[in-house]
């Protein structure tokens, strides 16, 4: 992959590459972002300055104030859009990692289709011409786990046309595309098919503790950025015997976020220059709560005080509640719950406050997901389904599974009443009685 200083201002001088660049962003001028050094030492400059990318992917532009509020400073996109994540990002101090969105072969895209990928390469030009110049904008994701499901290595031929494009109309800004993992074959696609690059871009969940012996087999020379990190995937854990993937409680997701970043992506610094914790904000994927740092309602996770801790080496003055264990029957996720239609049951969960904070328990019955799309594609939320339930104590309800039967979910949301929740949720199968 090709490393490119950029081309220094001639213009503003300096004084204005110190810092974050506020004369830069008055008058709406680009701040040049190059990589320095080698062999496994690199960094990430902006400005004239190293910058540590304190970074999570983000989905709106309304997500980017609690973003900084809980110290992050830059967010990834995984797509163009109409600009106003760049806006708001600017206006808080922050950058922008924009993806330029490329068709998937596994939608049915074809790249030994000469003129569709010409003209996908002349829409992704326009979008480099809207925002090339923009001062919030950190580097450009030419596509997004496009290895996933592919079988065309051509692919890479069209980002390395992008990439080259870009190079010709920016001088300021790398370039990188995002991949599903790391492997040996898929290295060597990327470094004989795509050397236009900057550097590599490489999304993990249940694999990061891999990163390292993954990037054994990767050019030392690459910096790399973890694009997505996070919890384990839905297609990294047990099943039950009728398909339910079995989803880790907050708790549980926030211990691997703290593991992930201080196990991996700390220790590897100056190899891995940069990382975008998955998802600051929720997403519908097998289930409403297993990406999102936050529920549907706007309620932060306990993986947010960690990522605080994380970029600021302190906690929040309020931390989420803490879930220990969440039982159906006396049985937990893992037991692979049946329950009889129509006959009544006991849910009950455990969890604490830090702070001591009154909890309060909300308790949800969907369908289980019939969903079968992967790589993060759009999902129908499953519907909910009104089910008889009576308080039987803190954390404790007595329900009557449905009537009919068939694969559910039962899930518990835990309120601290200041804005933070914790969540866990069993799937269970009603069979006739």
């Amino acid at each position: 992959m090709g490393l490119r200083p950029c081309t220094p201002w001639l213009v503003l001088g300096a004084a204005v590459l110190g810092g974050w660049g506020v004369d830069a962003m008055a008058q709406g001028l680009a701040v040049p972002v190059e990589i320095r050094g080698t062999e496994g030492a690199h960094t990430l400059y902006r400005g004239g300055e190293p910058y540590a990318i304190r970074g999570a992917g983000v989905g709106r532009a309304a997500d980017l104030e609690s973003l900084a509020r809980f110290g992050g400073n830059s967010a990834r996109t995984w797509a163009a859009g109409d600009g106003s994540i760049l806006e708001r990002a600017a206006e808080l101090g922050m950058t922008v990692a924009l993806c330029l969105d490329l068709a998937r072969e596994r939608h049915g895209f074809d790249y030994d289709d000469a003129d569709a990928v010409a003209r996908q390469l002349e829409r992704v030009r326009s979008e480099v011409l809207a925002y090339r110049d923009h001062p919030a904008l950190l580097f450009w994701i030419i596509g997004n786990e496009l290895n996933h499901d592919f079988r065309n290595p051509r692919v890479y031929d069209a980002v390395n046309d992008i990439s080259r494009m870009i190079h010709r109309l920016d001088r300021h800004h790398p370039t990188t595309t995002a991949t599903a993992g790391i492997d040996p074959s898929l290295a060597r696609i990327l470094e004989e098919r795509a050397p236009d690059l900057d550097f590599l871009s490489v999304q993990l969940y249940g694999g990061l503790p891999g990163l390292p012996a993954a990037l054994a087999h990767v050019p030392s020379d690459w910096p790399v950025v973890v694009t997505e990190w996070g919890t384990i995937g839905h297609w990294e854990v047990p099943a039950t015997p009728w398909g339910a993937p079995l989803e880790p409680t907050s708790t549980e997701k926030a211990r691997r976020y703290r593991e992930g970043y201080g196990q991996v992506l700390d220790p590897m610094a100056g190899r891995v220059i940069g990382n975008y914790a998955f998802l600051w904000g929720q997403k519908q994927e097998r289930t409403p709560t297993w990406y999102g740092v936050f529920t549907a309602d706007g309620r932060r996770t306990e993986a947010v005080d960690v990522l605080h801790h994380v970029w600021t080496g302190e906690w929040p003055s309020n931390r989420a509640p803490r879930l220990r264990a969440m039982l159906l029957d006396g049985r937990r996720a893992r037991d692979s719950v049946r329950l009889v239609a129509g006959a009544e049951y006991v849910a009950s969960v455990e969890a604490d406050d830090p702070e001591g904070d009154a909890l309060g328990f909300e308790w949800t019955l969907m369908r289980e997901s019939e969903a079968r799309q992967s790589g993060g594609d759009a999902e129908a939320v499953p519907d909910r389904v009104p089910f008889p339930h009576a308080v039987r104590g803190a954390g404790k309800i007595a329900l009557t599974a449905p009537a009919t039967p068939g694969a559910y979910r039962l899930f518990v949301y835990v309120g601290d009443g200041n804005g933070a929740v914790a969540h866990a949720n069993v799937p269970f199968l009603v069979v006739g009685a």
